[in-house]
């Protein structure tokens, strides 16, 4: 996926019991989420936040479409970096919303968490989000982090599970975001959970260029990429399996701060949630990555035919 700078001097000027979620995907249409309150209003427009990569991008066009055919005005700030930088901005006004993926955000709040089913996911989000953020039910499309090795390298060294790296400890050389080296669903959780330890940590990008380029070349051996990344099938990479479960489910969710979280925002982006496949967002990052269209373009042809706008 595409990775881009973080815009520089962006943020300058800003220094209830979770609904039980059903096996489907989003919990109801009814305007209810996870965490906070009432009393949001979005009259005055939602300004939607994205991290640096493909899909997020998408998502967050995606989210713009489906509230500005509800009568919310929006604007998509894309490319603004990590939850590191993302997280603080949700929280000091500098954006309202921004598409979220369960797990990965549950970890990043909570490292501790042991939550793998959705509905607990929920719960423990509702519990572990900072005061003023909710999240709002998750929908059909998935996107899981994984870890790849070519078919050569999964030959070279029998590689098949994550578990089995361990029986190679201080040879692999591993390429990933940098966040990645210090996060559980990472260099941290690989060691935890698995006894895995690399001979070095190569900071590169999120299922980008750079780490995808380093996975071809045979300058990483084991790649960080996400499970909707098309290239994985198209080069036949192998994506090693997790048996102890590192990896905890990642339903697209969106998370909101409470001044915007009306009934409006609600609804429009239940009604996307329980809409969007894993298939359609994995061949929505196709066209970008690949056919080399623009996130809006390609987010709001979706929206057309799918009846998501009117336009």
């Amino acid at each position: 996926m595409n990775r881009r700078t973080v815009i520089g001097g962006l943020f300058a000027a800003a220094s209830v019991p979770a609904l039980a979620a059903c096996g489907g995907g989003i919990t109801s249409l009814d305007g209810q989420g996870s965490g906070g309150g009432g009393g949001g209003s979005s009259k005055n427009g939602v300004t939607i936040g994205t991290a640096n990569f493909t899909e997020n991008q998408v998502l967050g066009y995606l989210y713009a479409a489906a509230l500005e055919a509800a009568g919310v005005k929006t604007k998509v700030r894309p490319n603004l970096g990590t939850r590191e930088i993302l997280i603080p901005a949700l929280e000091g006004g500098d954006i309202d919303l921004l598409p979220e993926y369960q797990g990965a955000l549950l970890h990043y709040l909570d490292p501790k968490s042991t939550a793998t089913e959705e509905g607990e996911m929920q719960n423990a989000l509702a519990v572990a989000l900072p005061k003023g953020l909710q999240i709002l039910p998750y929908g059909l499309a998935e996107d899981s982090d994984a870890f790849v090795v070519t078919r050569e390298t999964a030959r070279k060294y029998t590689l098949t599970s994550l578990a089995d790296l361990a029986n190679h400890n201080g040879k692999l050389v591993i390429g990933a975001a940098p966040e990645v080296k210090k996060r559980q669903v990472g260099a941290v959780g690989l060691k935890d959970v698995y006894g895995v330890e690399f001979k070095e940590f190569k900071s590169l990008d999120s299922s980008g260029p750079l780490v995808k380029g380093a996975l071809k070349k045979g300058d990483v051996d084991v790649a960080n990429l996400f499970t909707t990344d098309t290239d994985i099938v198209d080069n036949h990479w192998v994506v090693l399996t997790d048996p102890k479960n590192l990896v905890p489910g990642q339903h697209v969710v969106p998370l909101v701060a409470d001044r915007k979280a009306d009934s409006t925002v609600r609804k429009a982006l239940a009604r996307l949630g329980n809409v969007l496949t894993t298939e359609q967002l994995t061949e929505l990052n196709r066209q970008v990555d690949k056919d080399k269209k623009d996130p809006q373009d390609v987010a709001d042809a979706y929206a057309r035919q799918h009846g998501i706008s009117k336009g």
